[in-house]
C-alpha cells in the first residue's frame, strides 16, 4: 500500500504543478497554457494555418477553432485571408500576442523539455513507457491532448 500512496502523491504533485502554473500564466498574461502554446507556434513565423497548428499540437480542428476564437477575442491573433492560397485563412500574431509571450512566466513544459532532453536515451524511453502506462491505467490514452502541461479542457470550454 505504501507504493500506491507514493505513486498517488507523485501524480497529485504533477497535477498541482500544472494547476499552479496555469494560475501564474493566467495572472501574468491572461492565457491558458494551451492558448499560450498556440501563440508560441504562431509566433515562430508570425503566422500559421489552423490546420498546421492543430496537427502540431495534436488536437482536433474543433479544439483549435475554440482556442483561436478566444485568442482573437483577446486581440492576440487575427485571421487573415492567405496571400499564398486565397482559399485558406492564416492566423497572424498581433503585437499584443507577441508581448504576452515576452511577459509570460517560463512555461512549465519548457522546463520539462530542458530537463527531459538532459536525460540519457534509456531514461527518456523508460519515462515515456511509464507515463504511457499510467495514462492507460487511467483510461486516458484516447483523450484529446496537446503537448501542453495544463489541466481541464484544453479548448477552454467550461465543463
Amino acid at each position: 500500500m505504501e507504493r500506491v500512496d507514493t505513486s498517488l502523491i507523485a501524480l497529485r504533485r504533477i497535477l498541482r504543478a500544472t494547476e499552479m502554473f496555469g494560475r501564474d500564466l493566467a495572472k501574468a498574461a491572461g492565457l491558458t497554457p494551451a492558448q499560450f502554446r498556440v501563440l508560441q507556434v504562431v509566433s515562430e513565423k508570425g503566422w500559421s494555418t489552423p490546420k498546421a497548428i492543430s496537427q502540431r499540437m495534436g488536437v482536433s480542428q474543433a479544439t483549435m477553432t475554440a482556442l483561436i476564437d478566444k485568442l482573437e477575442k483577446k486581440g492576440m491573433v487575427t485571421r487573415q485571408r492567405s496571400e499564398r492560397d486565397r482559399r485558406q485563412t492564416d492566423i497572424v500574431i498581433t503585437e499584443k500576442g507577441a508581448g504576452a509571450i515576452d511577459e509570460a512566466p517560463d512555461a512549465l513544459q519548457q522546463i520539462f523539455v530542458r530537463r527531459f532532453e538532459a536525460l540519457e536515451d534509456w531514461e527518456q524511453a523508460q519515462l515515456i513507457a511509464s507515463l504511457e502506462r499510467v495514462a492507460a491505467m487511467l483510461d486516458a490514452h484516447e483523450i484529446d491532448a496537446a503537448p501542453v502541461l495544463d489541466w481541464g479542457d484544453i479548448s477552454g470550454k467550461p465543463n
